[in-house]
């Protein structure tokens, strides 16, 4: 008795973890940080949220325009994926812009990552490009 005791404890918690785990969780628009529903409504003027959903660590939401955002946890944004639009120009450092201006005058940004080094941009070309903190290019794939 006591062994099954334990077993089902054990049961439980294993349980219990593994749906505190869950993935992509779909959610009402209104229930995206305050932060995050400002950034689209300041830096996406014209389009609508027309999907959200949240995991253990962060948000997800999609445009109208099929533009996909993730967000950290509080709701500042960490991926901006336009597909084939441009990102906004006021979300990219002014280096990195002036990079890619200098260096890709017939490209546009179709895609950025806020990462642990810095940035990594995607080119309406497909070439992507590694960015540390201070806009500084410092890798390269195409």
């Amino acid at each position: 008795m006591k062994q099954l005791k334990l077993f089902l404890a054990a049961l439980m918690c294993l349980l219990t973890s593994a749906t505190s785990f869950a993935d992509d969780t779909p959610i009402p628009v209104d229930q995206l940080p305050v932060t995050a529903k400002t950034f689209v409504q300041t830096s996406f003027k014209n389009k609508k949220i027309i999907y959200a959903e949240k995991d253990r660590n962060s948000f997800e939401c999609r445009l109208d325009d099929g533009t996909k955002i993730e967000f950290y946890k509080k709701g500042m944004w960490k991926k901006v994926d336009c597909k084939k639009g441009s990102v906004p120009a006021e979300i990219v450092p002014s280096a990195i812009q002036q990079y890619v201006k200098g260096n890709f005058p017939d490209c546009f940004i179709t895609k950025i990552d806020k990462e642990r080094y810095g940035y990594e941009i995607e080119l309406s070309n497909d070439i992507d490009l590694k960015f540390n903190q201070k806009g500084v290019l410092i890798g390269m794939d195409d």
